[in-house]
């Protein structure tokens, strides 16, 4: 039932969709991948990591992920800067890195040579990164642990170093070459042992990615190219849904596994071989899904951790892929609907939750949505929790991922599918019903979910009709009584608003005026409740917080549920 079309002709669409139910691994996973851990500091794991020093890499392949060359400046100046830490690393102890996971992650993954060739040529940068390097290789090349060795983390390292080799190989150090060249050979037998352990189908998939790249990369690599796709071909059908989304729902990770298959890719490439079909099958699903949460101006919405991205950083990801598609107007099993009007875009979360295995930064967002009028956002959702950082506290990035946090109904400030004390998603929605059709001039959306039919006993409606032109948006919002509903429960509805827009008080109560950055001006009017005006934020895709404002509209449930319709429209 996905269509990738803008057009549905007219028709008529249902669907239920259904919260999957189940544990990740089972207990036995769970104690074997335990077991193995605890291997890697012993002498039989140190064996199964030595072996045949090559010689060389068999090939170098292009990156084509854009990197930042900001951060490359940075690296220049002797710091490492991601989502807004700063760590010299000159003298920096590689053996113990206590710093944040973010920026930890970005060190083991090498990520930063992309950044350094962003910002400086090999003849200036391979000294940097020969530095940074061996130091690293120092204190992590001969020590199997956690982080450094994670199997993300490896996979990501030893492809990041293949494409970079040109800086990290410059050096005419003949040991320093030698760590380099013996550490491709020690990770690619680690993933080959802890690819197959990975704890989620993700992991396994970025586990699997790294020993196909190993296995093209380095020599007498037939046997371990043939189980690597077999592998990966394995997990990312179990990673990514039919219609091109991942199954945590992230555009984030989307956007992750976009960029390591397109780097794969250039592996394949880099040895003149045949790229494989279900890699390429992989990449044409990932793109439109991607760019089905794409805005008007083209830049990315805030859904299931990730923040506000312009539209040079999604660009430069789908050029890398080398896939041109058009966006997903709709993706039943990715969970999120997409409106094209006019120049408007109206975007909303139609899916349950991912499953707590699935998803670290998972959010309350069921039935949310955003609106963007060519390159102005108009409503949003906060957005940012998976980027805690400098600028993201972790108590914050918990906040982020409430129902408070997105533009949707939230009752008695609770969320609709609960955040455990752990950081976990619980109880909550479990299915969102959903019909979708046109109308006269306009797309009319139905949506409903049973986030608050245990604990409150109403489930939650929201119908959305945006006119074919863009320039009008109406919404009611209900709560149907099913199961001993409680009268008196206080209900907020939330519309966050997006950068730079004035609110300007009406004659009205139920009204406020609309002042947008580029000088149009919209009109928001709700048939009931007090509506009031409070303090939010969106939040960049550096991490970093901006305040905004947001329109709140606030009432009690009643005899018989309650119904309060809303209206944006756009006056000029």
């Amino acid at each position: 039932m996905t269509d990738g079309d803008e057009g549905d002709n007219g028709q008529r669409q249902t669907a239920l969709i259904v919260r999957p139910q189940g544990a990740g691994q089972n207990l036995l996973e769970r104690l074997s991948l335990e077991f193995y851990k605890l291997t890697w500091r012993t002498p039989l794991h140190s064996g199964r990591l030595t072996g045949k020093v090559p010689m060389r890499l068999l090939a170098v392949p292009n990156d084509p992920l854009k990197g930042d060359a900001g951060r490359g400046q940075a690296l220049r100046m002797g710091k490492f800067h991601y989502q807004g830490f700063e760590q010299a690393f000159d003298g920096l102890d590689y053996d113990k890195l206590a710093l944040q996971p973010s920026l930890t992650d970005y060190i083991h993954r090498f990520d930063w040579l992309r950044d350094l060739s962003a910002a400086t040529n090999r003849g200036e940068g391979a000294p940097v990164a020969a530095q940074i390097a061996d130091a690293w290789l120092l204190a992590n090349g001969m020590k199997t642990r956690e982080p450094a060795w994670r199997v993300d983390n490896c996979a990501w390292r030893l492809m990041n170093m293949a494409a970079g080799s040109p800086f990290l190989l410059s050096s005419a150090d003949p040991i320093y070459r030698a760590r380099v060249i013996n550490h491709f050979a020690r990770v690619a037998r680690h993933l080959d042992q802890t690819a197959p352990r990975a704890q989620s189908h993700f992991g396994k998939t970025v586990g699997w990615a790294g020993v196909v790249a190993a296995s093209l990369l380095l020599p007498e690599g037939k046997v371990r190219r043939a189980v690597g796709e077999s592998g990966l071909a394995e997990s990312l059908r179990a990673t990514i849904f039919p219609d091109g989304g991942v199954v945590s729902r992230s555009p984030v990770q989307l956007m992750e596994l976009i960029g390591l298959l397109s780097l794969l890719k250039q592996c394949y490439t880099a040895r003149n071989e045949m790229v494989p079909i279900f890699l390429l099958e992989a990449l044409g699903r990932a793109v439109p899904a991607l760019l089905g949460l794409t805005h008007a101006d083209g830049g990315l919405g805030a859904w299931q951790g990730s923040a506000h991205m312009g539209a040079e950083h999604i660009d430069a990801l789908v050029a890398a892929s080398e896939v041109r598609a058009r966006p997903h107007r709709q993706a039943l099993d990715w969970g999120y609907q997409r409106v094209s009007a006019g120049k408007s875009v109206l975007l909303l979360d139609a899916g349950p939750p991912p499953l707590a295995r699935q998803s670290a930064s998972g959010c309350a967002s069921t039935l949310a949505f955003e609106l963007s009028h060519g390159g102005q956002r108009v409503i949003v959702n906060c957005g940012g929790a998976a980027l805690v950082g400098a600028t993201i506290p972790a108590a914050l990035a918990r906040g982020l991922r409430t129902t408070a946090a997105h533009s949707t109904l939230c009752m008695n400030d609770t969320n609709s599918t609960a955040i455990l004390p752990g950081g976990q998603l619980g109880k909550g929605v479990v299915e969102v019903g959903l019909e979708r059709r046109d109308i006269d001039q306009a797309t009319r959306i139905e949506a409903s979910h049973d986030g608050y039919v245990r604990t409150f006993g109403y489930s939650h409606t929201r119908l959305l009709i945006l006119r074919s032109d863009g320039m009008d948006l109406r919404g009611e919002d209900t709560l149907l009584p099913r199961d001993k509903p409680k009268e008196g429960v206080p209900v907020h509805i939330r519309f966050h608003l997006g950068p730079e827009i004035e609110i300007v008080a009406s004659d009205s109560p139920q009204a406020v005026f609309l002042r947008m950055a580029d000088g149009s001006n919209w009109a928001f009017m709700a048939s009931d409740g007090q509506l009031s005006v409070d303090d939010s934020l969106w939040v960049d895709q550096n991490g970093r917080p901006h305040p905004t404002r947001q329109l709140v509209i606030a009432t009690d449930t009643g005899t018989g549920g309650l119904t309060i319709g809303w209206q944006l429209r756009h006056l000029g």
